[in-house]
């Protein structure tokens, strides 16, 4: 299984990216496709979710300005990031896990260690 992000950049405040996430050799037909992002000195932090159902879900932080979206076949996973602050700045990383995680993502608990397939991740600066 491979992840591979990409996107990610330097953007003044509210300012727009779009990352994407290429997804191979995940044979799973059910799962949970999550965008997390770590900020230097801080805990990752799962902020939006895709289920193999299509449910969604995203972080009380970015809701209103983040979404997340995936392609009809399902080999990509993209975050679209609008109106972006300097507190959203960091390492964002796309990740793959049992479809059950998604539940717990949108209830606010988003546990990165039960995510399986991990990306490289992409940076993000917001600049003030």
């Amino acid at each position: 299984v491979q992840l591979m992000e990409s996107g990610g950049g330097s953007v003044p405040t509210g300012g727009s990216l779009r990352l994407s996430c290429a997804v191979s050799g995940y044979t799973y037909q059910t799962y949970c496709m999550a965008w997390f992002r770590q900020a230097p000195g801080k805990a990752r932090e799962g902020v939006a979710t895709i289920a193999s159902n299509g449910t969604k879900s995203h972080s009380e932080s970015v809701k209103g300005r983040f979404a997340i979206s995936s392609d009809n076949a399902r080999v990509s996973h993209d975050l679209q990031m609008d109106s972006l602050k300097p507190e959203d700045s960091g390492m964002y990383y796309c990740a793959a896990g049992p479809f059950a995680l998604c539940a717990w993502c949108g209830k606010g608990y988003c546990p990165s260690e039960r995510f399986l397939f991990w990306g490289q991740g992409v940076q993000v600066t917001v600049s003030s």
